[in-house]
């Protein structure tokens, strides 16, 4: 028989699965709900985040700290002790090589390596700074140099002999630093301080330095840049007093004659300011050492077989006799047989240039109306060969001066 169930409020078993599985379902609608939701968040994060904070970069070899620590610059007095410090350094660390030269061991050729890689570095540390002590002194490009700054660094330099070393150190310094160093030696020659110009005085206190200079014509690395520095050196009348009274003069016959062209034309510029800057001092030098000086002289310089030695000789004998200081010099050297000689030997020589500046000597010989008996005789044996010469004897250019000059000359030749 069929049964009927109960009216109890009991859920039938297929009503209550169908209700567990709809929870379920939206559980897990829920859950990914929040999932969507978390991502939409962090995407939209990750998109604002750049915008609102980067870590800020820090280096200081890329140059972004550069602008923002900048070191302050270098007064020139502190320029110069730098400076100072630096060739001390390589003063002291070439006694200490040459101290341990005689010795077998080695260093390690890593230790060399970081030895030779730390001179390296000082030296263009120095080099640098001899260039920035160049244009303070100079000034650089359009600029004109600073009073202020050039007296500052004029009064540091000569101080602890800073001078002196930067001249003994020359020699170790790279060629571009040489020429810098050379400049700035040069310069402070001129540099006056409170209306005095104390390189002057400070050379007159070391005149040793004014040995070494000279000696460098012997150095074919520094001969050139020491020359140089000389001839500022000698703008100060009483340094040029000591090189002319000193036995280096003698020196510089020979190193006129040196086969190196640049080394020779350096010498003999060196030489010609010697004897023409300062008339007063010359014509004293002249006259205490006329014998020995104008003997080497004749020999040396006017016999030479370098034709540019001969032109240039020559020609610095004319400018010598001629100056209205070295009068007295002049009367005794056209005086002299075998001066007049020398000089007539010139007139025949192949070059017009020598012929020419030599004839500007030998007419103070013709033009001398107390020509000595040996000199008449002379010129009475070459009368005809003299007036030939000076017949055909013609400049380039037309020149009214040279042209009376030779007229003068035919006239005298032609009385005797």
């Amino acid at each position: 028989m069929l049964r009927i169930g109960s009216s109890s409020g009991s859920i039938p078993p297929e009503t209550n699965n169908n209700s567990s599985e709809q929870q379920q379902r939206h559980r897990r609608a829920s859950s990914s709900l929040g999932r969507k939701k978390s991502n939409l968040s962090l995407r939209a994060e990750s998109r604002r985040s750049p915008t609102r904070t980067q870590a800020p970069s820090w280096s200081c070899a890329g140059g972004s700290m550069k602008g923002i620590f900048k070191s302050k610059p270098k007064t020139p007095a502190e320029l110069v002790r730098q400076m100072r410090d630096l060739l001390i350094f390589f003063d002291l660390r070439g006694s200490a090589s040459a101290a341990s030269s005689s010795s077998l061991v080695r260093s390690a050729s890593s230790s060399s390596f970081l030895k030779e890689s730390k001179r390296e570095e000082k030296m263009a540390e120095l080099s640098k700074i001899i260039r920035e002590l160049k244009d303070i002194l100079y000034g650089k490009a359009e600029q004109e140099p600073v009073v202020e700054a050039c007296i500052q660094l004029t009064q540091e330099v000569f101080k602890e002999n800073t001078l002196r070393l930067l001249i003994v150190s020359l020699p170790k310094l790279n060629l571009e630093a040489r020429k810098d160093a050379a400049q700035v030696v040069a310069n402070l020659q001129r540099q006056q301080v409170h209306s005095r110009i104390i390189a002057s005085d400070y050379l007159e206190e070391n005149k040793d330095l004014l040995d070494l200079l000279v000696s460098g014509y012997e150095n074919m690395d520094i001969s050139l840049h020491y020359g140089f520095m000389l001839r500022e050196c000698i703008r100060h009348q009483s340094i040029a007093k000591y090189v002319l009274e000193s036995e280096h003069m003698r020196k510089f016959f020979d190193y006129i004659q040196l086969p190196n062209f640049d080394i020779s034309s350096d010498a003999s510029s060196t030489f010609k300011e010697l004897l023409t800057r300062h008339k007063s001092t010359v014509a004293e030098f002249l006259s205490k050492n006329y014998d020995w000086f104008f003997a080497e002289f004749n020999e040396k310089l006017l016999k030479s077989e370098n034709y540019l030695t001969k032109r240039q000789s020559i020609k610095l004998l004319g400018d010598m006799l001629l100056d209205r200081s070295n009068s007295a010099i002049m009367m005794r050297y056209v005086c002299s047989k075998d001066n007049m000689q020398s000089v007539m030997h010139l007139l025949r020589a192949s070059s017009k240039n020598i012929q020419i500046e030599a004839f500007h000597v030998f007419k103070l010989f013709a033009a001398n109306q107390n020509k000595p008996p040996e000199i008449v005789t002379i010129l009475l044996q070459n009368k005809s060969k003299l007036l030939r010469l000076f017949s055909d004897f013609k400049l380039d250019k037309e020149d009214e001066q040279f042209e009376a000059d030779k007229a003068q000359v035919v006239k005298e030749i032609a009385s005797l």
